[in-house]
């Protein structure tokens, strides 16, 4: 699990392997992640852009951006929540995530909510 806040937004992560969708033997392992991002702050928020490092068992790291995420672009006023859930295919059992949402104040100041490392694991594979 992770759980970062960074002015006033509060962002948290839970992964999830997901066995269902994953095939060992051709190296395709796939990860849930719900993510709940709240504003704790006290003014207003909207999310507009993502960035996500992904990194595998081998080292080898992937960026991903864009703008919003699964489509929005969620306005978050204090004490307002909103959650989502993705996906992360690897090629390894073992990986990890990291990155921040890019947010703008209504002040129009533009500043990146980070998003704590979290490890993406098959259960059982890792103490």
């Amino acid at each position: 699990m992770s759980d970062t806040t960074t002015r006033g937004i509060r962002i948290q992560v839970e992964p999830e392997y997901r066995a269902d969708q994953s095939d060992p033997d051709r190296d395709h392992y796939l990860f849930a992640y719900r993510i709940r991002i709240s504003n704790v702050g006290e003014q207003t928020a909207t999310l507009r852009s993502r960035h996500w490092v992904i990194t595998n068992a081998n080292g080898h790291t992937e960026e991903v951006r864009g703008p919003g995420v699964v489509g929005e672009e969620p306005e978050l006023a204090p004490g307002e929540a909103f959650e989502y859930v993705s996906y992360c295919p690897l090629n390894t059992p073992v990986g990890t995530m990291h990155g921040s949402y890019r947010m703008e104040a209504d002040s129009g100041e533009h500043y990146d909510a980070k998003i704590s490392v979290f490890r993406l694991a098959v259960p059982g594979l890792l103490n």
